[in-house]
């Protein structure tokens, strides 16, 4: 009698099966345009189950490998900035339209309420994707994306407007989580940061030129066309995500229960390292949220260059890619822990710099020396984040969606809630902002050191 001990398939029930890291890849080999339909081995009759379901000569799903694979989760990030960037030239206008000061900073409420959709709505994809896999929510949040977008764009006060900008940003966080968490199936330690830098390089094209391409677009039509522009992107990549991969493999999903979202998130919160670079994280990060709050209206009322608001925050946004890339490249040679430490201590004192220049001529100093310094200080802050949080997964890769859930909420609430603060202490001058830049940049220093000390650089990528 036959047993399934000896058993063996005829040739033709026999599906192709990938290495066992992944679910889903396309065939290795450029010439055949065969994709792999499975990549986990699968008990006997739902192999033949899953063959006779999919007929020999049946098309497949060809999914995105390679540069595909990489170019459309810095797509999927960059839509988070999208959202963002471009609507900063339509301050003037929300202010006229709902009837604030032409110097208010209520207007920053915009940013703040998106961040703050951005914190919470990891929890609504982390532990999810953990275990359904990355591809369903991933979708799900884009559907929200779009929702919130057009909400946004018929809202019939300001209160609506933050409203659907909090949905708008519990929506965007499922491509920025989810990206990260599949770079982080695949990739860890230093080829895992090498790789971030690389794409947050790419990713800030979209600061560069958003600006300029919102104030091109309010010129020619009503400025709510900002929030319509995202909405259709967002459609696109929803659309070119189907040929996403799945990177989590079954047998390393997760149960989605309260007891084992509660065990990750303790996991989580209790390795020092993890915690301390989370603690960087959200200090960096609110560098970039009061930059990102406040430049508009320092660039309008302190110095009365609005016109030339798109072009100034370009040409940062340029200097951000230009220290992404040089990070790629540094990571690789010196590894994680030792650029963070360095990093941060150039950090401390480009922020103490800042501060000197913005106490000359009572808080209104030479706008090219204040920008100058500006230049030489958030760009180490922005480079420092997609360090810290390779940091941060690096001890926790078995829980990596809980883990990216926790770290995007910690970091972007208490970025989002710091930011807002550092605006609304604007008082007609940069002191404030220059000051308060400082006091972030050296805790998170502060934290970066405890972080390195407890942990030890991983430098090996896996695949």
């Amino acid at each position: 009698m036959l047993s399934p001990q000896n058993f063996k398939l005829p040739r033709i029930f026999v599906t192709q099966v990938a290495p066992p890291d992944y679910t889903t890849c396309a065939n290795p080999l450029p010439r055949d345009p065969v994709a792999y339909r499975e990549t986990v081995p699968l008990p006997v009759p739902q192999i033949i189950q899953r063959r006779f379901a999919y007929p020999q000569g049946a098309p497949v799903r060809k999914v995105a490998t390679g540069r595909e694979f990489i170019i459309l989760l810095t797509c999927l990030m960059a839509s988070a900035a999208l959202s963002i960037d471009l609507m900063l030239p339509a301050f003037p206008d929300m202010r006229r339209e709902f009837g604030m000061s032409p110097d208010s900073t209520k207007v920053s409420w915009i940013v703040t309420s998106y961040f703050l959709g951005l914190a919470v709505g990891p929890w609504l994809y982390g532990p999810a994707s953990d275990r359904y896999g990355r591809r369903a929510p991933l979708f799900a949040g884009l559907t929200l994306f779009i929702a919130g977008a057009l909400l946004a764009s018929i809202a019939p006060s300001w209160g609506w407007v933050i409203a659907a900008r909090f949905i708008w940003g519990l929506g965007t966080a499922a491509p920025r989580a989810l990206s990260t968490a599949m770079i982080r199936d695949r990739y860890e330690g230093t080829a895992m940061a090498q790789l971030m830098s690389r794409m947050v390089a790419v990713f800030l094209l979209v600061p560069i030129l958003a600006p300029s391409v919102g104030a091109g677009l309010i010129k020619i039509a009503p400025w709510r066309i900002v929030f319509w522009v995202p909405a259709g992107v967002a459609l696109i990549l929803m659309v070119w995500s189907r040929r996403l991969p799945e990177t989590l493999a079954l047998d390393k999903r997760r149960p989605f229960t309260w007891s084992a979202v509660g065990q990750a998130g303790r996991e989580v919160i209790t390795h020092r390292a993890t915690l301390s670079f989370i603690v960087a994280m959200t200090f960096l990060f609110a560098v970039m949220t009061t930059y990102l709050s406040g430049s508009e209206v320092i660039v309008e009322d302190v110095y009365g260059y609005g016109s030339w608001f798109p072009l100034i925050f370009g040409t940062l946004a340029v200097l951000l890619a230009i220290n992404s890339l040089n990070n790629a490249r540094i990571v690789q040679r010196m590894g994680i822990n030792k650029l963070v430490r360095q990093s941060a201590l150039v950090g401390v004192g480009t922020s103490l710099l800042l501060v000197i220049v913005s106490l000359t001529n009572h808080g209104k100093p030479n706008f090219w020396l204040f920008f100058i310094a500006l230049a030489l200080v958030v760009p180490i802050a922005q480079g420092l984040v997609p360090n810290c949080n390779t940091a941060a997964m690096m001890p926790v890769p078995h829980i990596a969606g809980t883990a990216s859930s926790i770290i995007a909420t910690v970091s972007t609430a208490g970025a989002a809630l710091l930011g807002n603060l550092a605006t609304s202490q604007f008082d007609g001058t940069v002191r404030p902002l220059a000051m308060i830049i400082f006091t972030f940049i050296a805790i998170g220093a502060i934290a970066i050191f405890v972080g390195t000390k407890a942990t030890k650089s991983t430098d090996h990528k896996t695949m």
